[in-house]
């Protein structure tokens, strides 16, 4: 089965450069696409300094849908957004008081991965943190999702006025031009070597990097058993494995837990994957609906993911019936989540009002 490679380089145009991210991507180019991937054949995906985060996310959606083996390059930097504090990838436009709206949200990566099938997927990481992520990051670890094998390193933030290279990156993607790809874990530990290196060529101080790794989940993790249920057409064979996780989850810790919640939102996903959007739609409202209810703000990722999701979900649904029922219950949360796109209120409004004038 052919694999998918998504090489994304991104830092911010002007002084809030920490990282000169798309330098490496000729050096990664240059590899052959079969090489980036591990597999006999690769499509490759090159997003250089893109400027809407919604760009990013309609390419990385894209690549997770593959069926083959994904790898996710990402040489840049990581920016807290002042309302959350939570990490987002900054884009070209990325400003300190504009991460909400113009960087990618990290929770986006993990979100849109988070199904594929167990050792399916691949993050190789070089990331640059300024001061204040460096910070949280010492207490908050960066999530890429549970089923992803991550690799790589996050660098504190460079001296003033210098701008940093990707050199990890830079070390993978010599290495893989040698035409051999060793194992993740060989080639994490080849291009760490590298970095310390150049750092120490560069004067810079050795070993203040935070080092990533994470293999992926065993074998028999029950995501991969779904995943591979979903591959093979066995949609109710997936629903009913992640049914009896969410109610073993709310037996044991109460139906409004994030442990059963997650099993919710799997079964949210899986219905989407069996063709059937009035039941993802439901499933993701109910969600969203339970976080609300437990009290988690309108602007918490998972909140805003769920409502975001629906509202997809719905715009798929073909029975007008359906969809007025639904959309009535979508407008109201829409009103209490807005969610990082403008305007999403309006459209259920409008889409809402056509709707009534089919009967």
């Amino acid at each position: 089965m052919p694999g998918t490679v998504l090489l994304l380089a991104a830092s911010p145009v002007g002084r809030g450069c920490l990282v000169d991210a798309a330098s490496v991507l000729p050096v990664l180019a240059a590899v052959p696409p079969a090489v980036l991937s591990g597999t006999d054949t690769a499509n490759v995906v090159e997003l250089a300094d893109p400027l809407e985060p919604q760009a990013v996310l309609t390419r990385l959606r894209a690549a997770a849908a593959a069926p083959g083996p994904l790898t996710v390059y990402v040489a840049g930097q990581l920016q807290l957004d002042r309302r959350q504090r939570l990490p987002h990838l900054a884009l070209a436009r990325t400003t300190p008081s504009t991460v909400r709206y113009t960087a990618l949200p990290w929770h986006w990566i993990r979100e849109e991965l988070r199904l594929r099938p167990s050792g399916a997927t691949t993050l190789l990481l070089d990331l640059h943190a300024d001061r204040e992520t460096w910070e949280w990051l010492r207490t908050s670890p960066l999530d890429s999702g549970r089923n992803n094998a991550v690799y790589g390193r996050v660098a504190p933030p460079p001296a003033r006025r210098t701008v940093a290279v990707p050199s990890y990156m830079r070390g993978v993607a010599t290495i893989l031009r040698s035409g051999h790809r060793p194992a993740p874990e060989e080639l994490h530990q080849q291009a760490l070597a590298r970095a310390a290196a150049d750092a120490a060529d560069s004067g810079a101080v050795a070993g203040a990097d935070l080092v990533l790794t994470a293999p992926g989940p065993v074998a028999g993790d029950p995501h991969a058993v779904i995943a591979a249920a979903v591959r093979s057409g066995r949609h109710g064979d997936a629903d009913a494995l992640a049914a009896r996780h969410e109610r073993a989850a709310a037996q044991a810790r109460g139906p409004a837990s994030e442990d059963a919640l997650h099993w919710t939102e799997v079964r949210a996903d899986l219905a989407m994957f069996a063709g059937d959007p009035v039941r993802s739609c439901r499933t993701w409202l109910t969600v969203a609906e339970a976080r609300l209810g437990a009290g988690q703000p309108a602007q918490a990722p998972a909140v805003e993911a769920a409502v975001d999701r629906a509202h997809h979900q719905w715009g798929m649904i073909r029975d007008a019936g359906r969809a007025r029922e639904l959309g009535a219950s979508l407008a109201l949360l829409r009103g209490r989540v807005p969610g990082r796109r403008e305007g999403a209120l309006d459209h259920v409004q409008r889409e809402l009002s056509r709707l009534q004038t089919q009967g």
